[in-house]
């Protein structure tokens, strides 16, 4: 094995340099007589590279795995050529072109030129009208067919590239592969133009031929007409035979190679699965011969022959598929049952997936591709859109059908615990007032989801009246989707694990090393920058500017180890990211502002957890204080307005904490985290309202 290694490396070593001398060998032909001997070895081995040619297209299992058939389809025909001007120069000059010609053209016709030249005739017409002609239409289609389906495919490995399904590697050698099929389909439409070429080439060949060695036997060799014909007749069909019938081979090879679109294996062993694989088809068709041979007048023994050939492979075959189904469910039963012994099966029961979505099973629809849905990538492109917004890359969404759910139900889990859930109506549109409703419409009331807005189910026929009437239209997957991205970006912090975290230091530590060595191990752990990269996250902040979170870190960490306290140093520090995302469409901030009493209020809460280490607020204070700021959250609101509370520095993170739970979207900044250039205006002041 390894001396052929050996050899088939140094031949392959040697390529280029054969591949050079055999073409110029090949145009030598043309102009160099050649003696009888050396032909007739030029003719076997034209013979034998057709048949070889034919066998590798039979054994291979894609178009692709012998791409260079065009190509040598261009060197074998002119290949031949060259051995029909080499022919025809020794039969008028010399009348004697070599043993092989002449066994054509005495013992495979049997002497008789005319049953010759008519079989002859018969191969180039099988090869120009039926193989060529197929051959050369199918390589044409399939040449259209790729080149228009490429955007698709395209597509198709860009959609599979997203998703994490390939890696960029894989990614490009499928890009490659279409263009490589494209071109080769391109490449073979053209070269199904040589072998038609070949096929005229060897009717006018053999014309010639007979008329010109009907003139020099007649007249140079003073032959009768008689003679001249049965000799030189009778070489030039041997000669047309030689010739031919490797033509005919390599043209079936060309047929098969360009007709092996679908198949999964060699040409033998699609024949022997596809054509019998059906013992029942089989067994019918056996059953036909056996009528057929029961009819007087036709010939019994072959068809009860056939009939009995396929009654025994039909057999062979239901036995075989039988004994293969056994053994399938044999190795299945035996598998499971030591997969259910193994420890590993029991670690799987007891892991929870980080995201699961479980749907009941009138939502199947949504999710299954095949019957249109695309809930699945809307939920990568979720995935993307928080990857660029917070700088979080989430685990993938694990999405089960669930039957103790009702049907159209559906719940949003995150590390095995629901987090959300809602009911969605197939055929129907949700139809929500955005404040612009000149009157109402008639539905199903229900809850928005995400937000909790009052909303009604509308059916498909009336989406266009509620949009006319000022309504909001939204179909179901949209809404599922909408609250799954509000699920996840609202826990989003939860994913940023110490495992994350090592991953997104070493990708910092390729590009700025110097502050990864000055931050990490000493003086902060993973777990403490974990907490730092988690409290961002849930206030919004997103953490892709991770070389500046670090900077800052390893500037504060000296001072003090305190999570909290770096988290706001840090803050300070994306200030022009946090202010560019908080502005409006003219660049302004527009926020409200903390009465001094509110003020005062914070501060001593403050100045208390520092002394005890405890944040609250008696319950009448903390009850006005929420009072007073829902009230100015929802003026900003109906303004149309993003509420946001700016803050001193000291009260920020204390003020954040003492409102979370009541108000858990509002964002609160300081006014250390506010950019210089940004124009700041107060739409209000947040007050202690009355919470009676």
């Amino acid at each position: 094995m390894d001396k052929q290694s050996t050899f088939v490396s140094r031949l392959a070593q040697a390529s280029d340099l054969i591949a050079v001398l055999g073409i110029l060998f090949i145009v030598i032909m043309l102009i160099i007589p050649l003696s009888p001997l050396v032909l007739d070895l030029l003719l076997a081995v034209n013979i034998s590279l057709a048949v070889l040619i034919l066998l590798l297209t039979m054994n291979v299992s894609r178009s692709l795995d012998f791409a260079i058939f065009p190509s040598l389809l261009l060197v074998m025909t002119l290949f031949r050529l060259a051995l029909n001007v080499s022919s025809t120069r020794l039969i008028l000059l010399d009348g004697n072109p070599g043993e092989i010609i002449k066994a054509f053209g005495s013992f495979v016709v049997g002497g008789n030129p005319i049953v010759g030249f008519i079989i002859f005739i018969i191969l180039v017409v099988i090869q120009f009208v039926v193989i060529t002609k197929g051959a050369e239409r199918v390589a044409e289609v399939a040449a259209r067919f790729t080149l228009d389906a490429m955007p698709g495919k395209q597509m198709s490995i860009d959609a599979d590239l997203n998703a994490g399904l390939i890696t960029d590697q894989q990614a490009r050698e499928r890009r490659r592969n279409i263009e490589r099929e494209a071109d080769f389909y391109g490449a073979m439409d053209g070269a199904s133009k040589f072998v038609k070429g070949d096929a005229i080439a060897g009717i006018v060949i053999t014309i010639i031929n007979i008329l010109g060695g009907l003139l020099i036997g007649i007249v140079q060799k003073n032959m009768d007409f008689s003679k001249a014909l049965n000799v030189y007749t009778l070489f030039t069909v041997g000669d047309g035979l030689v010739s031919q019938i490797p033509a005919l081979l390599i043209s079936t090879a060309m047929g098969i190679l360009v007709t092996r679109a679908a198949s999964e294996s060699n040409l033998g062993h699609d024949l022997t699965k596809q054509l019998f694989s059906q013992p029942k088809v089989l067994y019918i068709a056996a059953g036909l011969l056996v009528v057929l041979g029961l009819i007087p007048g036709l010939p019994t023994i072959p068809f009860l022959l056939i009939a009995a050939s396929l009654g025994g492979i039909g057999y062979l075959t239901s036995r075989t598929a039988k004994e293969e189904t056994a053994q399938l469910a044999e190795k299945e039963t035996a598998a499971e049952l030591q997969q259910a012994e193994t420890p590993e099966r029991v670690l799987g029961m007891v892991q929870v997936d980080p995201i699961e979505l479980e749907i009941g099973y009138s939502l199947i629809p949504y999710v299954d591709q095949e019957q249109g849905g695309d809930l699945l990538d809307r939920i990568t492109l979720i995935r993307k859109q928080i990857a660029l917004e917070l700088g979080v890359v989430l685990p993938m969404v694990r999405i089960r059908d669930n039957l103790q759910l009702q049907p159209n139900q559906y719940s949003i889990k995150i590390k095995g615990v629901e987090i959300g859930s809602g009911e969605l109506m197939p055929h129907h549109y949700l139809a929500m007032d955005s404040g612009a409703a000149t009157r109402p419409v008639e539905g199903i009331a229900t809850i928005e989801p995400a937000f909790g807005l009052p909303a009604q189910w509308i059916k498909d026929v009336d989406r266009e009246d509620a949009e006319m009437a000022g309504y909001t239209t939204v179909d179901p997957p949209s809404v599922l989707a909408t609250h799954l991205t509000e699920i996840l970006r609202s826990h989003a912090s939860e994913f940023i694990g110490r495992q994350e975290v090592k991953n997104l230091i070493a990708s910092v530590k390729e590009t700025a090393p110097a502050v990864v060595e000055e931050l990490t191990p000493d003086p902060l752990s993973l777990g403490d920058i974990q907490k730092v990269l988690q409290n961002l996250v849930r206030e919004g902040v997103s953490i892709r500017n991770l070389v500046e979170i670090c900077e800052r870190l390893a500037d504060f960490a000296p001072l003090s180890k305190d999570t909290d306290y770096l988290t706001e140093m840090v803050r300070q520090g994306l200030g022009r990211q946090i202010t560019k995302s908080l502005t409006d469409e003219k660049g302004r901030l527009q926020v409200l502002t903390l009465s001094p009493e509110v003020e005062q209020i914070i501060r001593e809460a403050v100045n208390e957890e520092q002394a005890t280490g405890s944040l609250a607020l008696p319950p009448d204070e903390w009850q006005n204080l929420i009072t007073g700021l829902g009230q100015e959250v929802e003026n900003a609101a109906g303004k149309g307005l993003l509420p946001i509370v700016l803050t001193s520095p000291q009260i920020r993170l204390a003020f954040r904490k003492l409102v979370k739970h009541a108000i858990p979207r509002l964002t609160v900044i300081s006014y250390n985290e506010i950019d210089p250039t940004v124009q700041v205006q107060a739409i209000g002041m947040v007050k202690l309202g009355n919470a009676s």
